[in-house]
This record gives C-alpha cells, sequence and structure tokens, in this order.
C-alpha cells in the first residue's frame, strides 16, 4: 500500500479506469466492472474495510441512487412493452403513409426506434432502412452508415436515456433545463448526418407523389402509436414541475425524478391495455434479467462516484491539474472520448468521468459553468462511442447489411468531426453568455 501512494492520483486513477475496460472488454458486466473498480480505487487511496463499506452505504442510501435505478428499469420495462405489443412496428407504419420522400423516410424509420433506448435498437429498423434503401440502389455500408447514425441523434438530451438521467444527477442540473441546452446538438446530428444523403449516387425507382395527401385520417393513426411516448414526457415534465412546486418545501430531493417514475408507471399501464398483453407477457417483461442487471449497473456506478470523492481521489487530482495548468476544456474533450471510444457505451464513460470532472470544474472555480461543461463532455463523448468498434449498434447495424467498420468509417469520420467542433463552439458560446 505505502508504494501506491507514492504514486500521482492520476496516475492512480488511471489504473482503476485501465482495470475498469479491460473488465468491460472481457465481457464483464457493467455492474461488476464498477462495483469492484470502485473498490479498488477505495484501496489504492488508504480507505480501510470500515471506510469502504460506510461509502458503499452511503451512496446505496441515498434517494437519488433510487430514484435513478427506478427510472431506468420502468424505462426498460417501458421499451420492451412496446416492443412485445407490436406497437413500435405499428408506429413505423403507420408513418408510412405521411411522407413519401424516400430520403426523409430513411431518416425517420432509425429516429423513431431511436425514442426507445433498446439495446442493439439498431436492428429493428434495419429491414424498413433496406427495404427503402435497396430502391434507390445504396450500397450496404450507406445503408448501415443511416441506419446507425439516425438511429443516435436523441442521445445528447432524449430524458429517456440512462446516460442523459445519469449525467444530471452527477451533476445534480435540472434535466429539462439540461434538455433545452442541449437539444440544438440533435439539431447538429440530423443536419450532418443527413448531407451525405444528398450527394448519394442512388436513385429512386419508382415514382413517388410529390404531394402527399395529410389529413387528420393520416395523421391520427400514427400519433395514437406515438402516444405512450408523448404521454412520458409531457405528464413527466408536468409532474416534475407541480411535485417540485408543493415538496420541495418538506426536503424532497427527488421530486423530478418522482414525476417521470409516475408517468412511465402510467405509460407502462397504458401500453399492456392498449396491446392486450397477458398476465404471462407482462410477467415476462418484469422478471427479465436485465432489470436487475440494470439496477446493479446504475447502484456500482454511483458507487464508484461516491468512491471517488470518499476516497478524496478528486480532491488530489484536482491539486495535481491546477499545478500542472492543463486546461480544464481539453480535459473535458479528451477523457470522455477516449473512454466513449473504448467502451462504446454512454452509461460507462458518463459514470467514470463525471465524478472526475464535475470536482475539477468545481476546483477550477468553473461552478457557474457546470452546464456547457457537461454538454461539451457529453457530446465529446457520445462522438467517441459513435466511433467505437465496441458499439453494439454498429456491429448489428454491419452484419445485417453485409459490410464492414472500414467502409463505414468513411461516412461517418466528417460528420463527427463537425458534431464534436460544433460541441466545442456551442460550449464557448454558453461560457461567454454565462458568463455576461
Amino acid at each position: 500500500m505505502p508504494y501506491f501512494e507514492q504514486l500521482p492520483a492520476i496516475l492512480r486513477v488511471l489504473i482503476v479506469f485501465a482495470v475498469i475496460l479491460a473488465a468491460i472488454k472481457k465481457r464483464v458486466s457493467l455492474g461488476n466492472a464498477f462495483f469492484f473498480g470502485a473498490l479498488l480505487m477505495g484501496w489504492m487511496f488508504g480507505l480501510g474495510p470500515v471506510s469502504m463499506l460506510r461509502v458503499v452505504f452511503s451512496a446505496l442510501t441515498d434517494p437519488k441512487t433510487a430514484s435513478l435505478s427506478a427510472i431506468v428499469s420502468l424505462i426498460l420495462v417501458f421499451s420492451h412493452s412496446m416492443e412485445l405489443g407490436g406497437q413500435m412496428e405499428r408506429l413505423l407504419e403507420r408513418f408510412k403513409g405521411l411522407v413519401v420522400h424516400p430520403k426523409i423516410n430513411l431518416v425517420v424509420f432509425p429516429a423513431l426506434i431511436g425514442l426507445l433506448p433498446m439495446p442493439g435498437g439498431a436492428i429493428f429498423s434495419a429491414p424498413m432502412v433496406k427495404s427503402l434503401g435497396q430502391r434507390m440502389e445504396l450500397s450496404g455500408s450507406q445503408l448501415s452508415y443511416i441506419n446507425y447514425w439516425f438511429r443516435h441523434i436523441w442521445e445528447y438530451w432524449w430524458p429517456l436515456y440512462p446516460g442523459v438521467l445519469l449525467a444530471t444527477t452527477l451533476a445534480r442540473i435540472d434535466i429539462w433545463v439540461f434538455v433545452l441546452f442541449l437539444f440544438p446538438l440533435t439539431t447538429v446530428a440530423l443536419f450532418v448526418g443527413y448531407w451525405p444523403l444528398k450527394v448519394l449516387n442512388g436513385r429512386t425507382k419508382t415514382q413517388r407523389d410529390p404531394h402527399p395527401c395529410l389529413s387528420w385520417a393520416t395523421v391520427l393513426p400514427f400519433v395514437s402509436e406515438l402516444a405512450p411516448i408523448l404521454l412520458v414526457i409531457g405528464l413527466g415534465l408536468g409532474l416534475g414541475v407541480v411535485l417540485s412546486f408543493f415538496l420541495s418545501s418538506y426536503g424532497w430531493t427527488v421530486t423530478k425524478e418522482l414525476g417521470l417514475i409516475i408517468a412511465l408507471i402510467f405509460a407502462i399501464l397504458w401500453v399492456w391495455r392498449r396491446n392486450r398483453l397477458s398476465l404471462l407477457q407482462r410477467r415476462q417483461i418484469l422478471t427479465q434479467p436485465q432489470l436487475l442487471g440494470m439496477i446493479y449497473m446504475v447502484a456500482a456506478i454511483l458507487v464508484f462516484k461516491e468512491m471517488l470523492e470518499g476516497s478524496l481521489a478528486v480532491e488530489a487530482i484536482s491539486r495535481e491539474l491546477l499545478e500542472w495548468r492543463v486546461p480544464l476544456m481539453s480535459i473535458t474533450v479528451i477523457l470522455p472520448f477516449l473512454v466513449g471510444g473504448i467502451v462504446g457505451i454512454t452509461i460507462a464513460f458518463v459514470g467514470t468521468t463525471f465524478p472526475i470532472l464535475i470536482s475539477l470544474i468545481h476546483a477550477f472555480g468553473e461552478t457557474r459553468f457546470m452546464l456547457p461543461y457537461m454538454m461539451l463532455a457529453l457530446a465529446s463523448g457520445f462522438v467517441g462511442v459513435l466511433l467505437s468498434p465496441l458499439h453494439l449498434c454498429l456491429l448489428l447495424s454491419n452484419e445485417y447489411f453485409g459490410t464492414s467498420l472500414g467502409p463505414v468509417y468513411k461516412h461517418l469520420w466528417l460528420p463527427c468531426i463537425v458534431l464534436l467542433l460544433t460541441g466545442c463552439v456551442y460550449f464557448l458560446v454558453l461560457h461567454s453568455f454565462l458568463g455576461t
């Protein structure tokens, strides 16, 4: 133990990172990787068994842990219920009659699937993209890129994604403020992702009606299938505001999360009834092993965050970086990008790097700029995730369309660079605006 105490704090944390990332690459579950990484962190920074147990207990009894675990689990139940009930497939079918422009449909189908955070969800929209793409004579790499990119245009701010929920919880930022400020990134992702479609060599073989007939008869069925998702967002936002107003005076710290939990429960019950899911189907959804694994993963990430703080690791890192005069903006870009590129999972780079970044933001006296830094960190990390060769959606999409990483990367690299540069410019604008 004395040997480790002589090492710089940054090096000790990097060793822990390396162990966690190696465990994930060896297909150790995220929950186990983070939990044992937390114990290793405590040991390397001199905590004894009793102190580590106290830190673990503190993290597990925090109301934020329970609320975040509940939300992530309910989102998983919600997604599986819509999938099992056939509602996502009907949603795509109802949309087909609304827009007849092939390129727009190529974008919308994976984007609609992206509204629900299903693991490997890109494979769900792949058949629709393939059907349209074959008529346009597009290559497998082009179709895989389209299916992959537009599946992920929401993940910077959409409040149903666990990475977004975890980021706002760790940084203690109001989730709806976070949504409002990060929404522009989706607009950029949509534009830069769609730009290559303008120069595709494929051409539509079939004639299309340039003036689709939109009416309530065609719009209402689509809205009806989309209603559960709209309910989660609308009711979650409204209840969060109401509960915050009435319960904040009683010291409740999870009022906004409680609104989202209630909204998710209502939406799940609606989907079950609307799709007439049997008791057996409901039981299958509620007893899936993924639920317990998700709860364990969230708890383990928050234990890791608490261990970083309880072992005083983040304070030691902050002192070292201040002494070395490393620019905070550079750290915010590079650290999440590298971890995201290595693991290919959003919640993993958020859980490992955000506790350190948040403490550095405080140490550098930049607390009032927390929102711009979190935006930049999430954008940088997610660009790394998009480029990661371990990203499940990328692997599944390539396999479905019969292509490899190289040709798809030729389409990916430019939108990713533009997105990263946009995040940096947007950070400077927000930083300047909030600094006035």
